[in-house]
């Protein structure tokens, strides 16, 4: 037992130190680079979520992660502009309007430089830039919004298990169980409004016609090139090119691509000790319940761009 304490103690000096170090080489480039006109180079991919943890919070775009991105670089006076490197197939519908409010108040030019894909939620988050940059090959486009609900009776059945349901409110219990016309109704509904918020936040933000967006928001994805036709992206390229771009925007005579510094040690040990006690939980629990768990989250509809 002492041993192990000993190895505790140990992993967590370790990664105190490492953190120290990481932050005092990151202060003194910081004060090395202080008068040049950088353009932070921020990559995000992944699907887009309100909230991640353990591993998934580095293969997530979330709120969180991309206000402490942000929020890192106001404090840099040597950082004058912003590339966003967005690689992602869209996601949750209320963190993709918390990521484009963030970067359409941003002080800073941001300009985004679109990966493999940049659709649906991806693309919405981008059209609140000051630029979109584009490979002819990128996959974009995507405007439209997918609502998912689950019926569950059948796997209930299925496990031998039986709920009884008690309830205040007409649809309170909509998702436990095969939908009525009426309910299939409602939940048009509320896809359709969260369909007509994704024009309006186009065409505001890339100056258009809400009826030309809509013409174009049926779904279907577009390459970058056919994107740049359409009006939906502003220059053809890779980050060198969104560089230029940024640059231009913030009238950087010489703008320098900065990287942001990786996580440290100390990062990657929480994050590695939340996904272990997650593993070490869904060890102990009964299968039959873990497929209770995991589809638990369903019972409410999952509205995404």
């Amino acid at each position: 037992m002492q041993r192990n304490h000993v190895i505790v103690i140990t992993i967590i000096v370790i990664a105190l130190a490492s953190a120290i170090v990481s932050l005092y080489i990151t202060e003194r480039e910081t004060v090395r680079q202080r008068g040049v006109e950088r353009v932070a180079v921020v990559p995000l991919s992944g699907p887009i979520a309100e909230r991640a943890s353990g591993l998934a919070m580095a293969s997530s775009i979330t709120p969180e992660r991309v206000r402490k991105v942000l929020s890192t670089i106001e404090e840099d006076p040597s950082i004058r502009a912003v590339v966003l490197r967005i690689d992602s197939p869209g996601g949750s519908v209320a963190a993709s309007q918390a990521i484009s409010s963030m970067i359409a108040e941003f002080p800073l030019p941001v300009v985004v430089s679109m990966g493999d894909m940049a659709a649906s939620g991806g693309y919405y988050i981008a059209s609140a830039s000051d630029g979109i940059v584009a490979h002819p090959g990128t996959i974009t486009g995507s405007i439209g919004v997918i609502l998912t609900a689950m019926n569950l009776e059948g796997l209930y059945e299925k496990l031998g298990i039986e709920m009884e349901i008690i309830k205040s409110g007409r649809h309170k219990d909509m998702m436990q169980r095969t939908l009525t016309d009426a309910e299939r109704r409602l939940l048009q509904d509320l896809s359709d409004e969260a369909y007509e918020q994704f024009i309006g936040h186009i065409a505001h933000h890339r100056n258009m016609d809400p009826e030309d967006v809509r013409a174009l928001a049926t779904g279907e994805v577009f390459l970058g090139s056919q994107a740049y036709e359409l009006g939906l992206v502003d220059v053809l390229g890779g980050e060198e090119e969104a560089i230029l771009l940024a640059g231009e925007l913030a009238e950087l005579r010489d703008p320098q691509r900065h990287e942001l510094p990786p996580p440290s040690p100390f990062q990657w040990m929480q994050w590695l000790t939340v996904e272990a006690r997650i593993l070490l939980q869904n060890r102990f629990v009964p299968e039959p319940m873990r497929w209770i768990e995991m589809f638990e989250q369903y019972n409410y509809p999952r509205v995404n761009y």
